[in-house]
């Protein structure tokens, strides 16, 4: 095995854009070209992501997904008459782990190891395990008598934020999610399930009914462990999570309902908490899972996460394109019902959305799920700067492996389609659906003979549907891409979620020249926006062949020339708004009109950067700053607002957007987070503190 840390000068992802921000800011008037849409008025866009506070050596391990949680958000205040004042604020998220950082400012290196040594394989038994005591040790320093800060949960919370019954919540899968208070985003404190820490006695009072996440037991700190992407029903206002652990049954199972909610629906939900799921094959890196109405899907994907798997010779993290995916579909409020779907290895970090087909008796026929399908871990190795050992162990004709947001290069030799395969009908899977139209463009009738390397470094919008009918072995009836171009970090209009949405919004790229080499930063330049419907018909008339297969093959570079060309057709399904030259973009947020025409009628919100700013060196000055930009939904062609920020907001991670009406019912605070004074190493305990610190540092 070659080893496979990169030698290059400076991380990709700890430079340029991606290089860490180390500048709060409370809320600070924007100036702004265009026209703000009344529909932001009183409203706040709000993007978690990583921003390590210590250790800014270039030359250490690092990975995209470690670093300290930073919200950067902007509030689009009411002004004097119909005047709107974009006001931007940068907060960092005052975790145990943050605080206990910047106390002790002896601390050299992050608290927790870095993702980029678990999963490195040259990293070794012993590297690994000495990283992972270091953490120990200073967790157990933490409770000395005289610490500023007792670690109590090792979260970072830095991958997303949510809303859910008067409470903004950032996530992720190291701990539960961390309540937070909009719109000057202060940190309130950890939330159980059933409170959180700093809310008045008054919203406290469930703690003395039940316990929250984790429950009681030696493992219960394991089961506070919650995905970084809950779900929250638009319909019952019910939030859905789950907790992924290290021991069996791996996975547990909760449903929180809307206490404060008015409808008499949400009100007489029950609370689940800790419900296990059976079926789990082992400890797994498990992101995100699908929820549609009646139903929950748990993604049990070949991709480990487990530190038994050192005594494998294997890393903590490793991926098996040998073993199979596994997709759990049970009833919404009944996991022990859970039913088990197999497929080839593949790795999906986000879904798209989820929803069930009915019959006309009202019973579920089937579940269907789009979601984001990699077939291969590349991109948790290109995070951290290394090569992917699943790639780099193959004899195949040698090509750069190409990061997730990669563009695929095709053959574009047209073939014949595989024969009809006969197959429950696609068109079924949407029940909203007009009629089927019997003049749509032509079908695309050609198909792409994939190499086993372009099957790895694939990445595309993926259709699943699973039939429930009684079965001892059940069996997913489809599954094939929609498009062939990348497609990640989706987004739908939240208030068809959970139902078959027409339209998915996502984030691609124009070319395969960045990202495409082992360890550079994939950047998006492009917005995609696919009509599901559309496709899924074109799926009825032409089956794609199963798992490899896909719908639309048009390359992406096919579909801007067309859009540039003027040639594009009017009811193309398949829409992308390429960003001016130099300039890249994060993820974006469907935010609704106020009196919607149409689903797709609203905004998509994003944080865009113009790389011009960068040096020759390719870092970032501490003059560069970002924008916000406001895109029509509808045509994907007009930026209706940019408002131009005092700062940088690194390329990061998910964002939400919150209403004027969210934030004004958030519950009552009684106190928030402060960041404390440096620790004083006095008496017996401070020195022997200290000392270990020093040794540990």
């Amino acid at each position: 095995m070659q080893l496979l840390k990169r030698h290059d000068d400076k991380h990709p992802y700890l430079s340029g854009n991606y290089a860490p921000v180390l500048q709060t800011r409370p809320l600070t008037s924007c100036k702004y070209t265009g026209t703000i849409p009344r529909e932001l008025v009183g409203g706040q866009y709000v993007r978690n992501g990583a921003n390590p506070v210590s250790n800014e050596d270039l030359g250490r391990d690092a990975h995209w997904f470690d670093g300290d949680g930073m919200l950067s958000g902007v509030l689009f205040k009411r002004g004097s008459g119909s005047d709107i004042e974009p006001e931007f604020v940068a907060q960092y998220i005052l975790t145990d782990l943050f605080l206990a950082t910047t106390t002790n400012p002896s601390l050299r290196h992050p608290i927790l190891p870095s993702i980029a040594t678990l999963v490195n394989p040259a990293s070794g038994l012993i590297r690994i395990l000495s990283r992972i005591m270091r953490t120990i040790f200073l967790v157990i320093l933490s409770f000395l008598p005289g610490s500023r800060q007792a670690i109590k949960k090792i979260s970072v919370a830095n991958t997303a934020i949510y809303y859910h019954d008067g409470r903004a919540l950032a996530t992720c899968e190291s701990g539960p999610p961390m309540r937070i208070a909009l719109p000057n985003l202060e940190t309130v404190g950890w939330f159980n399930g059933n409170s959180a820490d700093g809310e008045s006695q008054e919203e406290r009072q469930d703690e003395k009914k039940e316990a929250g996440f984790g429950g009681d037991g030696l493992l219960s700190f394991m089961k506070e462990w919650t995905t970084g992407h809950p779900k929250v029903d638009p319909v019952t206002k019910e939030m859905l999570l789950y907790h992924c652990t290290f021991a069996p049954p791996y996975v547990h199972y909760s449903i929180i309902p809307a206490s404060k909610s008015s409808g008499a629906k949400a009100q007489s939900l029950p609370k689940l908490l800790n419900q296990p799921v059976r079926g789990v094959s082992g400890g797994k890196m498990m992101h995100d899972f699908g929820v549609s109405q009646k139903h929950t899907v748990i993604l049990d994907l070949p991709l480990t996460l487990d530190p038994l798997n050192l005594l494998k010779n294997r890393p903590t993290l490793s991926y098996d394109p040998s073993a199979p995916s596994r997709f759990g579909v049970f009833p919404r409020r009944n996991p022990s019902q859970v039913h088990w779907f197999e497929t080839s290895a593949c790795c999906i970090f986000h879904t798209a959305n989820a929803w069930d087909s009915e019959e006309k008796d009202g019973n579920v026929s089937t579940v269907n799920l789009l979601a984001c399908r990699l077939t291969s871990a590349t991109v948790v190795y290109t995070a951290g700067n290394l090569g992917n050992p699943s790639l780099a162990d193959y004899s195949i004709v040698q090509k750069k492996p190409m990061s997730f947001f990669d563009k695929y290069d095709f053959d574009e030799t047209d073939k014949p389609i595989s024969p009809r395969i006969s197959r429950e009908s696609a068109f079924d899977a949407a029940p909203d659906l007009e009629s089927k139209p019997e003049d749509t463009f032509p079908m695309i009738e050609t198909v792409h003979t994939v190499s086993p390397l372009d099957e790895e470094e694939q990445c595309r919008l993926y259709y699943y549907r699973f039939p429930l009918t009684p079965s001892n072995k059940p069996s997913i009836s489809h599954q094939f891409a929609l498009s062939a171009i990348p497609l990640e970090f989706p987004t739908v209009n939240p208030s068809f979620s959970m139902a078959a949405a027409r339209y998915v919004y996502g984030c691609s790229t124009s070319t395969s020249s960045f990202g495409a080499a082992l360890g550079k930063a994939a950047k998006i330049d492009v917005l995609a926006k696919l009509d599901v419907h559309t496709l899924l018909r074109r799926a009825d008339a032409n089956p794609p062949t199963p798992i490899t297969g896909c719908v639309d093959m048009r390359p992406i570079g096919s579909i801007l020339a067309a859009q540039d060309a003027g040639t594009a057709k009017h009811d193309d399904p398949i829409q992308c708004f390429r960003m001016p030259t130099g300039w890249f973009a994060q993820e974006a947020r469907f935010v609704p009109r106020a009196e919607p025409r149409a689903e797709d009628d609203g905004f998509l919100l994003f944080y865009a950067f113009d790389e011009a700013q960068l040096d020759a060196d390719g870092e970032a000055p501490p003059s560069a700053v970002s924008e916000l930009w406001v895109l029509d939904a509808t045509q994907m062609k007009d930026v209706v607002a940019r408002v131009r920020l005092p700062q940088r907001v690194p390329y990061g991670l998910h964002g939400e957007w919150f209403t004027e009406d969210m934030i004004a019912a958030q519950r009552a605070v009684e106190r928030v987070r402060q960041v404390g004074e440096r620790e004083e190493f006095e008496g017996v305990w401070g020195r022997a503190r200290k000392w270990a610190y020093g040794v540990l540092a």
